[in-house]
Formats: C-alpha cells, structure tokens, sequence
C-alpha cells in the first residue's frame, strides 16, 4: 500500500514538473533596436590613407648667392607683407658698385648734351655755307668739308646716346646684383622657420643637393587638404564636389570644403593600391586659424546627395537588402528584404520593403537575435 501511493506521488509529482516546463516562456534575448525614419543620405567617397592640412601658399625660400648675413630681419612665428625683406647679406661692394655705374650714367648724359649740341651747330653751319656756295661765295670744298663735320657730329650724337642706354643696363644690371643680397616674401604670410643667424655664411645649393632653406614661409587663412583616393573612387569625383572633412584633432566637429584639383595622374605607391591626389578646400577661415599645418585628415567626397528620404542605420542590414524587423505585439524578430538606394557609412536609403516608423534589429552582433527570436528591447 505505501509502495503505491509513493509511485502516484512520483508520478504526480513529474507531471507537474512537465507541464511547468511545456509553460515556461523562453527567456527573450535583449536587444538594440533602431527606427526606420526619413533624412539625408549622401553617396560619399572616402579617402584611402590619412590626408594631410597644407597651407595654399609655402615656400621654402634661399638666397640665389652667397654670402654673410648681415641682417635678420624676422624671427620664427613673425607674420610678414609681400615684398617685405627678412633677410639681408653683406653688401657694401655691390652698393659701391651702384653708386659708380649710377655716376657713369650720370656722365653718359652730360655727354649727350655736349655731343648733340655740337651736332646742332654744324649742321646749321653746313646749312649756311650751303646757302653761300648756291651764291658762289664759298668753295664747294668749304661746303664739303661744312658737310662732312655735321656727319661726324651726328655719329657722335647717336654713339653718346647709345652710350646712355648702356650705363642705364649696368645700372640695372647692378640694381639686379645688390637685390640678390636681399631675401624677400613673394607673399604675405607667417615665418615658420629661420636656418641662419647674423654673421653665419650662407651658401647656394649645389645642384641636386639639398640642404635647409634659410626661410620657411607660410601663407596665412589658406589651407586644404590633400588625401589619397582609390584610381577607381576617383573617376566619380568632379571639381566643385562638396566635401566633408574630419580631423583626428578635432573629433567631432565637422569641415566642410569644396574639391579644387584633381591630380591628372595616377600614384603607384604600391602595386596594389593606386591612387589619386585630391585637394581639397576649407571653406570656413575662422575654422582655419586654430588648424597646424601637417594635421591629420579625412575627407568623405559627397558624389549623390538625397535630403528627406526614408532611411536606416548601414549597420543595421544583412546581405546588402536584408533587415530583422521587430514586431511589437509578438516581440519577435522577422527577416525581411528590402530595396536599398545610395548608401555610405552611417546610413542607407530605403526605396522599398520597409515604412517610417518600423523598427529594426541594430544590434546584429547579439547572439539568438535571429529570425523568429523573441526579442526584448532596452526599454521594456
């Protein structure tokens, strides 16, 4: 009797086991959802390696001859005009030099004068004297020889003021000699760098040799970059392309600029990896004054762009046009085909299969988040 109601004990006992477990709910695996919702999306080509900020105008600049230093005019970090001297060398031979080609020209005009003068005269006198001998009051030899010396005296005219123009070309040839001393900016821009000091020897660069320029010179409030992009990304791209720009430096703080320059030529760095240069220009100058040169950059070139369109998060799709929809009143997940449009790294356009306002699985990572899963969100 006591064996018999311990085996329906036992048996009761694992039917009430059994039909908790049929009746247990599966536990729901938590996830991250995200909103099918209209924006913008723009179809963006992104550069292959790290660009790199330059300045518009920079010029490395050394003096055409050598020399002593003998004024520095600037320092490092100085902002300069066009045309402003930085550097000066010794040159009081060349400004002797000036100064005596300056006073044969001044001798060469004087010259002039005197010869010239003389010309007049005999002319006149060989016109005189042609008037006397039409009378035959003078020999024709008079008026020959009356004619001979007005010749000779109009050479003499022309050779003085050829003379002129020679001592004007050696004053301009000094001129050029003396300017050669002298460093100038061809623009107006920042000193970055100086190699010399007063009293230090500069020397020209031998041929093929190169050695540091005496100054580094920066133009001010013009930059851009210039970025690498894969041969076969670059033949979409076109000159005035709007562009968005992101610094390592400034993260998350967005750039806008404008493609400038396409390079005609293609980069063979490395078999494998092709490139062209792209310049492009920064737009805002008051974003430009807190940039160093040689920062860090990367450029996303906007080829296609569609404002308020239906989109989604890139990351959220499976398979190129798959998304796992999540259903409210079952709380599961659907598998689900739809047709994408233009896409880039954060977004992609919805043309069909899904609605505004439909929630997708964003979390694609979370394991039993597949097909048919029951699903709870971070909120429920």
């Amino acid at each position: 009797m006591m064996k018999s109601k311990l085996f329906w004990l036992g048996l009761a006992l694992m039917l009430i086991i059994s039909i908790g477990l049929y009746f247990k709910k599966p536990e729901a695996v938590q996830v991250q959802l995200a909103v099918v919702s209209a924006g913008q999306v723009e179809l963006t080509v992104s550069n292959t390696r790290a660009g790199t900020i330059k300045a518009c105008y920079r010029s490395r600049l050394s003096l055409p001859v050598g020399g002593q230093i003998d004024e520095l005019l600037v320092k490092d970090g100085d902002s300069v005009k066009k045309d402003q001297v930085l550097i000066r060398l010794w040159n009081k031979d060349q400004q002797a030099r000036l100064k005596e080609v300056i006073a044969q020209l001044a001798v060469a005009r004087q010259v002039v004068v005197e010869s010239c003068q003389k010309a007049e005269l005999n002319q006149r006198e060989r016109k005189r004297l042609a008037g006397l001998a039409a009378k035959k009051l003078v020999s024709a030899d008079a008026l020959d020889n009356a004619s001979t010396q007005a010749i000779i005296a109009a050479a003499g005219c022309e050779k003085a003021k050829a003379n002129v123009e020679r001592a004007k070309s050696n004053v301009s040839l000094q001129h050029a000699v003396l300017e050669k001393t002298a460093l100038t900016a061809p623009f107006a821009g920042v000193i970055a760098e100086i190699n010399g000091e007063i009293g230090e020897y500069i020397t020209p660069s031998p041929s093929g040799v190169a050695t540091p320029p005496a100054v580094d010179l920066i133009g001010e409030n013009c930059l851009y970059v210039s970025a690498p992009i894969d041969e076969i990304e670059a033949a979409k791209i076109r000159q005035g392309m709007s562009v968005n720009v992101t610094l390592d430096a400034f993260r998350g703080e967005p750039f806008s600029g404008v493609v400038t320059r396409i390079a005609p030529y293609v980069k063979e760095l490395e078999k494998q990896a092709r490139t062209v240069d792209i310049d492009v220009k920064l737009l805002d100058e008051e974003q430009q004054k807190k940039l160093l040169i040689g920062y860090s950059a990367d450029i996303d070139i906007i080829i296609e762009q569609h404002k308020k369109t239906l989109r989604l998060p890139t990351e959220a799709i499976i398979n190129g046009h798959q998304v796992l929809a999540y259903t409210a009143s079952s709380g599961r997940l659907t598998l689900k085909n739809f047709t994408p449009g233009i896409s880039n790294w954060h977004f992609t356009e919805v043309k069909e299969g899904l609605v505004e306002g439909e929630q997708v699985l964003l979390s694609l990572d979370v394991d039993g988040a597949v097909d048919g899963a029951k699903v709870s969100t971070e909120h429920d």
